[in-house]
């Protein structure tokens, strides 16, 4: 199965699990919940659990945990998209190739959809009955919800509002996307792994080594694709970043120069995947498959 295969199957699983929630009878204002689901089934990669299922499949653990663990990512990821593309933030109208979730409902109902899938990616795992222990599990919490705040997601997103129209370094801008990009791609290997016995802390640190890379690889390439991608295939305008005087690579160490350190960053995650006792080719395939892809 090619590593397209098996991402498409990931996405198929994840989505199965997130809509037998929303199956259920919930009690809520029907808009709020449709804003909800609209934020949530849009098309997305899905690379985050991926990366959940691929590292917990690589060690053996239970896939309904998986499962619970993919969707309560993809919970996390999509808040932030939908938070993201608000007029307050980076103010688009186009994710994904469908209008964002405030120009399809409304900037409050936005506000309140994201609001709900952030609170949704707890609830799910806290709810879930794992089969490996409760302190696993409320480290598994603990992970996601540092990833997802300050020292995450959220702080990255704060580093890049303070960036916006100023001159940055290589280095600085490293940091922006090690916490909001990079914090949640290794949270999601790290979740995975968590539900296998057979994670001990050598393969964790290793695992880490390679999410922070290719997660940093994926932001590399994100802004290749800016510049080189084009609106339909992207899903997204071409040249966002650029009209919004964000700092980037391919700005700062021209575009030779970020296409070297992305291939120099998966050189890296390779390297942490050799020191791992277990079949890592699923994730060495992603790692390639990262900055190879058009959107």
């Amino acid at each position: 199965m090619s590593i397209q295969e098996k991402i498409e199957c990931a996405q198929q699983d994840v989505v199965k699990t997130l809509q037998q929630y929303f199956d259920q009878s919930l009690d809520t204002a029907h808009i709020v919940k449709e804003a909800t689901h609209y934020g949530l089934f849009n098309g997305g990669k899905r690379l985050r659990p991926f990366l959940v299922y691929a590292s917990g499949e690589m060690l053996g653990a239970n896939k309904q945990d998986l499962d619970t663990l993919a969707a309560a990512i993809e919970c996390i990821h999509s808040y932030s998209l939908v938070h993201d593309d608000l007029p307050a933030m980076d103010d688009d109208d186009l994710r994904r190739g469908r209008p964002t979730c405030h120009i399809a409902f409304d900037d409050a109902h936005a506000i309140l959809a994201g609001d709900a899938l952030q609170t949704l990616a707890f609830e799910l795992i806290s709810s879930h009955n794992f089969t490996c222990s409760a302190t696993t599990q409320v480290k598994m919490i603990s992970a996601l919800a540092k990833a997802s705040g300050l020292e995450g997601m959220v702080g990255g997103q704060g580093l890049d509002i303070a960036a916006t129209d100023k001159v940055i370094t290589v280095q600085q801008l490293e940091r922006i996307h090690r916490l909001k990009t990079g914090a949640l791609i290794n949270c999601a290997i790290t979740l995975g792994a968590l539900c296998s016995e057979k994670a001990d802390k050598q393969t964790l640190e290793n695992l880490s080594v390679f999410g922070y890379a290719i997660g940093l690889a994926f932001q590399v390439h994100d802004d290749i694709l800016d510049v080189e991608g084009d609106t339909f295939t992207l899903g997204k305008p071409q040249g966002s970043d650029l009209a919004a005087n964000k700092a980037t690579y391919p700005a700062l160490l021209g575009m030779q120069g970020a296409k070297q350190m992305a291939q120099d960053l998966i050189e890296q995650a390779h390297q942490a995947l050799n020191k791992i006792d277990a079949d890592t080719s699923t994730l060495a395939a992603l790692a390639n498959y990262l900055i190879k892809r058009d959107h």
